[in-house]
């Protein structure tokens, strides 16, 4: 086993001339293409280092961050600039990974706030508590001292170790070994201990990779390795299957699935295994790939291009905490700048506004006294959403307002508190059915504990109570991995949650179906639909705050200065005005045919009191318009797709309302 022990100034001195030895006894084999123009000692010596205050240095096993910038970092040495794309944009790993969640899972105080919260309930587990959330959220110092044979690691060491705190860094990724892709969970991690990293390039058919600088520099050899673009890299952290204790502090031999993001990507359509021409793995989405020729490190002019190219964006939809994080960035003695953070944070809401959801609004059917409104959402990601902690829910509003924007009726607003209104005292079930403003849909998970109580401890979890998380396209309740994967608390009732319109499973959607009184408005109404997401909502925190450890009181006061705003996800907005009313024949109109097969709408009879005519899409979208100036007849051409359509009449004092059929 090759052990990487702590560097002197005077030993990484000797280091870098070794490593330089290495480049040129290999150059002088022939193991090299032909070299342009090559840095002096003085060009290296400026550029590498410390990584602009990234940890640096290592232990026995993993090296920090800080140590890899020198060559995987900014370029501006030139004249072949590394790790740049086709247009000159930077794509450099490292700045990219260290404003991001997993670049401080370590420093997180929300996860701080809640380990201490965890152990203040339960104080005699606080050893295999603190152990187990730090092999993934601080796994190269965890894992350093596993590897030792020294036992359990704590917070308490955890703040003093600089590798640990680097967090989920470069090694923790690049060193897991193949062997072990997909079978292990729960932090259960198994890495490569030989001195040797693993990467995406150098494969079978590409040009083999240049590893003296590496081996020289940093004392690892770098390798080809396929399982690092494979979704198994991510398993071992990304299913958390925990203890489960009673009110007392004592094991069950209950389990519980705390998260299981990556068994939720097995159970889909996106899955690779089951799929490999059209499957996507999780680094497809959250690194996605350019095609651009990327030179991958710096200062060695002579190096081949690679490509793809992984951007290493690592981003979900955690906004809240992203801006938390750069609010407190000095407090919590981060190493990203606050440009680092603006860019994640972009990055960040185009995944969760663009690549998350889709949403379709339907005013189903309409008088005077009733409106029912279906809002159908369908998740375009590759696992339930949301996913991941437990804590992370999502939300419908449904605003309905008349014609001078009064409100009508409105589902899933928020209140001071960033509350959802209506939010019963324990936790909102599922609804297939809303008629109430006090009935609020929420996709999120909800934890029992042995009493079937609802819990935040995740000790305390037992089984789900509610999880009616929008499911991935592909999700079936008969795939091997449901036990892990479970749907809670969705009434068998709701016979469109994750089915297509004939009853099979894995249509990823739901329809949520309100049903609204209108007191006798038959007005034009506009439906304004929006889901809305929360990484931390406040009900969460409520056991939390209730103990006072500096973890836990450092957390709160940062919390409570955010904003806590819910982000938004989708929108849509339809104007409706398909009230009908039998009167067009006193009008001596006639609308035809209907349906309407040749694409021609004619309408006749228009008479003086006719002021105007407009054809409407379901949506509220014009297509055609008529403002009467002695016309007696119209004729619209509809669009060639099948559809419904509106003919809006103004008379005097009316509007008179037909809706036609295009089949």
């Amino acid at each position: 086993m090759k052990r990487i022990r702590t560097l002197s100034a005077r030993t990484f001195a000797f280091a870098v001339i070794l490593g330089l030895v290495s480049v040129l006894v290999a150059w002088n084999q022939d193991r090299l293409p032909e070299a342009k123009a090559y840095h002096s000692q003085a060009e290296i010596d400026a550029f590498r280092g410390g990584g602009q205050g990234l940890s640096s240095g290592a232990n026995n096993f993993f090296r920090a961050s800080g140590d890899c910038y020198g060559c995987h970092g900014p370029d501006n040495i030139g004249p072949v600039f590394a790790n740049r794309d086709a247009n000159g944009n930077d794509v450099n790993p490292i700045d990219a990974w260290r404003s991001s969640m997993m670049g401080n899972s370590a420093r997180d105080p929300f996860w701080r706030a809640k380990v201490s919260h965890e152990v203040s309930v339960n104080p005699g587990h606080q050893t295999a508590l603190e152990d187990k959330c730090t092999s993934c959220h601080a796994p190269m110092g965890r894992y350093d001292k596993h590897l030792m044979g020294a036992g359990p690691f704590s917070i308490a060491e955890l703040v003093q170790d600089p590798i640990a705190l680097d967090g989920v860094s470069c090694l923790a990724c690049h060193m897991q070994k193949p062997d072990s892709l997909g079978l292990l969970f729960s932090g259960n991690l198994k890495f490569e201990t030989s001195g040797i990293l693993y990467g995406p390039f150098g494969g079978p058919e590409e040009e083999p990779i240049f590893g003296s600088p590496m081996a020289g520099f940093v004392g690892y050899e770098p390798l080809y390795g396929a399982h690092i673009t494979d979704a198994g890299t991510c398993a071992g952290c990304h299913t958390l299957i925990t203890e489960t204790a009673d009110l007392d502090g004592n094991l069950t031999g209950d389990e519980f699935v705390e998260q299981a993001t990556y068994h939720e990507w097995l159970n889909s359509s996106f899955n690779t295994d089951a799929d490999p021409e059209n499957g996507l793995s999780c680094q497809a989405c959250h690194m996605p790939r350019i095609d651009d020729a990327v030179v991958i490190s710096a200062l060695y002019d002579f190096l081949t291009p690679r490509t793809p190219f992984g951007k290493h964006h690592l981003v979900g939809a955690n906004v809240f905490m992203l801006n938390l994080l750069k609010h407190n960035n000095t407090a919590l003695e981060l190493t990203a700048n606050q440009v680092h953070f603006d860019s994640t944070i972009a990055r960040t809401e185009r995944m969760l506004q663009q690549q998350t959801l889709l949403i379709e609004t339907t005013v189903v059917d309409r008088t005077a006294d009733l409106a029912s409104i279906d809002v159908k959402l369908t998740n375009l990601a590759g696992h339930k959403f949301p996913s991941g902690y437990p804590a992370r829910r999502a939300f419908i509003e449904l605003h309905v307002q008349d014609d001078a924007g009064n409100t009508l009726f409105r589902s899933g607003n928020w209140d001071g508190t960033y509350e959802v209104v209506g939010h019963d005292a324990d936790w909102e079930p599922h609804h297939d059915v809303i008629n109430s403003e006090d009935q609020a849909q929420i996709y999120e998970m909800v934890m029992g504990d042995v009493n079937g109580d609802k819990t935040t401890v995740l000790e305390r979890a037992k089984e789900p109570l509610k999880d009616n998380r929008l499911t991935p396209l592909g999700f079936s309740t008969s795939h091997i991995s449901y036990d892990t994967t479970l749907i809670a608390g969705v009434p068998p009732a709701d016979l469109d949650f994750n089915k297509y319109p004939n009853g099979t499973e894995g249509s990823g959607t739901d329809i949520t179906h309100y049903q609204i009184a209108m007191g006798g408005y038959s007005g034009a109404i506009t439906v304004t639909a929006r889901v809305w997401y929360q990484s931390a909502p406040p009900r969460w925190m409520e056991e939390m705050f209730e103990f006072n450890t500096p973890a836990i009181d450092t957390f709160r006061d940062m919390y409570e200065a955010e904003d806590g705003s819910p982000i938004l996800v989708k929108e849509e907005v339809i104007v409706d005005t398909s009230l009908e009313i039998d009167n067009l024949a006193e009008a001596g109109i006639r609308i035809f045919p209907n349906p309407v097969h040749d694409g021609l709408l004619r309408i006749e009879g228009i008479s003086e009191k006719v002021r105007s005519i407009e054809v409407l899409d379901m949506k509220g979208s014009r297509l055609a318009f008529l403002r009467r100036n002695g016309e007696r007849s119209f004729t619209v051409r509809l669009p060639d797709m099948p559809g419904t359509y509106l003919v809006v009449i103004e008379v005097t004092g009316k509007r008179l309302v037909e809706r036609v059929v295009r089949p």
